[in-house]
């Protein structure tokens, strides 16, 4: 769609500063919304940035503890050092994508993962895992995952749930992808030489279309979110308010929006890392037990833009606690399930219940608080998350010594319930100067 400048300016200067003028010149789709180029470049970062997150690395468990003898417990250490780092770094991220766009941030991030997916090919030492793998994978979670949640947030409002979920299919994508580029490049090499292809990928496809096509937001190019006009755009206004880190912490709802926050990679982050391991635990095949995982991803791919869509005309609170209800039944599942058709009913759960967690941690904040500061309170929320690194290590310290992952799963079963309770106490906030109902915000 074509759009005016929409800014008071002189018509003698509206040819050479309009929109098209602004537009990245290795953009072909000159008269579509520029905003479909962020979603795309955060499309292909999110899958680019798969092999540092838990369901691909753990394809890696049951091979470097065959070379190197390491125990579960040791390998999600490292996970959780990611974990850290990628909590730690949140808030400073999320401050610099707001100040001065996720371009730069993602870019770098690539870089990072490139260069820890190259040395984790390496590797001899505990030591030296722990640090590469904390090094790529706290440049995900705060780089790739902020900045691109983010910019795509900033660039819509009213399709806002959508195109996080396009986002999100790419990043479920690669967890279909990947592990069988893995399992492939080990049955002709070793774990080292799938760590080092991926690290080429990871190059490719996160730094080069960040620096393509990542723009901070659309009033720089002279257009308006969703691609709108500015007339509707100042009718959208009119329900849309924005909040300060500051004034959002003064909010009960916000806290409650902290333990989801936090619940969300405690239980999901280390059931990905320790999914295909508990499944060759209970007798599957190195195959069947990376084919589920490879259920899970493409369901939760599959259903990923349908949830977006729900997600538009139900209050984000509503698909929160229905997450959490999905979650708990999944945890359950997972901690009795030793047949295949078991773990496949599991996928297919578990999947729905990732899609969902994609769009639904970056719609909490944005919906409650507005896209000024959405990348200063997204990160702010997510410093949190440090807490929820010791999951991963608890469920790899718990199989290590009770020799199976039950314990660990009814565990997250009954985190999934506090999170439950947290979204249905976590109404929506109101400024004293703004009124507006849950039903207004899908």
């Amino acid at each position: 769609m074509s759009q005016g400048n929409g800014n008071g300016m002189h018509p003698a200067r509206a040819e050479a500063d309009s929109p098209s003028a602004r537009t990245p010149r290795f953009w072909p789709f000159k008269r579509a919304y520029y905003g479909w180029a962020v979603v795309l470049a955060s499309f292909v970062a999110s899958f680019g940035e798969v092999p540092v997150n838990g369901p691909v690395i753990g394809v890696f468990i049951r091979p470097m503890q065959d070379e190197l003898g390491w125990s579960r417990g040791t390998i999600a250490l490292g996970f959780m050092i990611g974990s850290i780092v990628g909590a730690l770094s949140s808030g400073i991220v999320g401050w610099l994508v707001d100040r001065y766009g996720a371009r730069l941030v993602v870019a770098i991030a690539g870089v990072l993962i490139t260069v820890s997916l190259l040395g984790l090919s390496t590797i001899q030492e505990p030591w030296q895992f722990w640090v590469l793998f904390g090094l790529g994978r706290g440049a995900a979670l705060s780089g790739v995952g902020i900045g691109t949640t983010v910019a795509v947030g900033k660039w819509f409002h009213r399709r806002r749930a959508r195109m996080l979920a396009i986002k999100g299919i790419g990043h479920r994508t690669g967890q279909v992808v990947f592990p069988v580029f893995i399992l492939g490049i080990m049955s002709v090499a070793d774990w080292r030489m799938a760590f080092a292809a991926s690290a080429g990928v990871a190059a490719m496809l996160i730094t080069l279309p960040a620096l393509l096509y990542l723009r901070k937001q659309p009033e720089d190019m002279g257009l308006m979110p969703d691609g709108a006009t500015q007339s509707e755009r100042l009718h959208e206004l009119d329900s849309e308010v924005s909040w300060t880190l500051q004034e959002a912490r003064r909010t009960r709802a916000f806290w409650l929006i902290v333990v989801f926050t936090v619940g969300t990679p405690f239980v999901l982050g280390a059931t990905n890392l320790h999914l295909v391991a508990n499944f060759q635990d209970r007798g599957l095949s190195d195959a069947l037990a990376v084919s589920v995982l490879s259920v899970f991803a493409a369901v939760s791919a599959l259903s990923m833009l349908p949830v977006g869509l729900l997600l538009e005309h139900m209050h984000v609170r509503h698909g929160a606690m229905l997450m959490t209800i999905l979650l708990m039944a999944s945890m359950l599942l997972i901690s009795v399930a030793d047949s295949y058709a078991e773990a496949l009913l599991f996928a297919v759960l578990f999947g729905v219940t990732t899609s969902m967690r994609v769009i639904i941690e970056t719609l909490l904040i944005a919906n409650y608080f507005g896209p000024r500061s959405l990348g200063t309170i997204r990160g702010f929320a997510r410093m949190w998350t440090v807490i929820s690194t010791i999951g991963p290590v608890f469920g790899g310290f718990t199989r290590d010594i009770t020799g199976t992952y039950t314990l660990t799963f009814l565990v997250f079963a009954a985190a999934a319930g506090l999170m439950f309770l947290a979204m249905l106490f976590a109404t929506q906030p109101v400024k004293p100067d703004h009124r507006w109902n849950e039903d207004s915000f899908g």
